[in-house]
């Protein structure tokens, strides 16, 4: 129980920024109005688009506020903030589904330079580490200046070997070598750091493509996932990394960062309205256990307790 409300608390915490965005001039608005019109609705939806929900599921949560109000007559615009936050639950919570790994198993983690790639998975190894399973970590992202580096400096803290090469190699070859120190001492999990920018699609694509190959040659009957981090700071440019990533490779899970640092964590919302894709973890702090399983409820709860 005390792990939960911890859990619970690092959330409330790193969503402070966006709750304050949404709830707060939710509470403004209801002050404002005391009854629902199309003008309060107005006011509704721009608040909802500022924090960064999107025009279009905006849009979406909006004509279902008005259906409802309809439908069951209500006047008192008190009443929306626990309607309100009944659509953004049932939109995260729809189709939610909790990251579980079947070892063997491999992790890609892919992303844009600058998105929290490294960090997440020094994070990710942490939490797997905590749950008892062998993980180990390749670097394959070798066309960055220092990903090596830097990646290695996560792994020590987590406590995990790290399989590098110099800078410039083959990244096909770092994971390569990768999967058969994996094989070679039993381990659980590989997790791939992958480059986050060559310079075109076309290369990056390829790039992937190759690293999934000697995956299923290599370990044919591992479980895989691929893993899209993406930076909540970024605002609705996430939606396009992501269709843009999911094309290229076929996103499995998206991991959002740096939560706490922004009041646009409707983004979240958006994701998982306009994207059949799930939220699997939350960055919401710059400490190694600040990496949180997506919870849709406790996500929910945060923004509007």
């Amino acid at each position: 129980m005390e792990k939960k409300k911890s859990l619970f608390a690092k959330m409330k915490e790193g969503l402070a920024k966006t709750r304050n965005s949404i709830t707060s001039r939710v509470d403004e608005l209801i002050k404002y109005y005391r009854e629902i019109d199309d003008e309060f609705f107005d006011d509704l939806e721009e608040t909802l688009i500022i924090s960064d929900m999107g025009v279009r599921t905006a849009n979406e949560i909006i004509s279902g506020l008005k259906k409802q109000v309809r439908e069951e007559k209500i006047g008192d615009a008190a009443s929306i903030k626990d309607m309100l936050k009944g659509k953004i639950s049932g939109i995260l919570s729809k189709d939610s589904r909790g990251f579980e790994l079947n070892p063997p198993a491999v992790i890609l983690v892919v992303g844009v330079n600058g998105v929290g790639k490294t960090t997440t998975i020094g994070k990710l190894a942490n939490l797997l580490k905590s749950e008892d399973k062998k993980v180990i970590v390749a670097a394959a992202d070798t066309f960055r200046a220092a990903a090596a580096e830097q990646l290695e400096i996560w792994c020590n803290r987590a406590g995990v070997p790290l399989i590098r090469h110099m800078e410039g190699a083959d990244p096909g070859a770092v994971v390569y070598d990768a999967i058969q120190a994996a094989k070679s001492r039993r381990m659980d999990v590989l997790i791939c750091d992958t480059a986050g920018r060559l310079h075109n699609k076309k290369n990056l694509m390829n790039e992937l493509q190759k690293i999934n190959r000697i995956i299923d040659r290599e370990m044919p009957g591992a479980s895989k996932e691929v893993l899209l981090v993406i930076d909540a700071t970024t605002g609705q440019n996430a939606i396009s990394q992501a269709a843009e990533f999911n094309e290229i490779v076929g996103i499995t899970g998206i991991v959002l960062t740096k939560l706490d640092g922004t009041a646009k964590g409707g983004i979240a919302v958006a994701i998982k309205a306009q994207l059949d894709i799930p939220i699997y973890f939350v960055g919401v702090g710059e400490q190694m256990d600040d990496l949180q399983p997506f919870d849709p409820k406790a996500f929910t709860d945060a923004l509007f307790e």
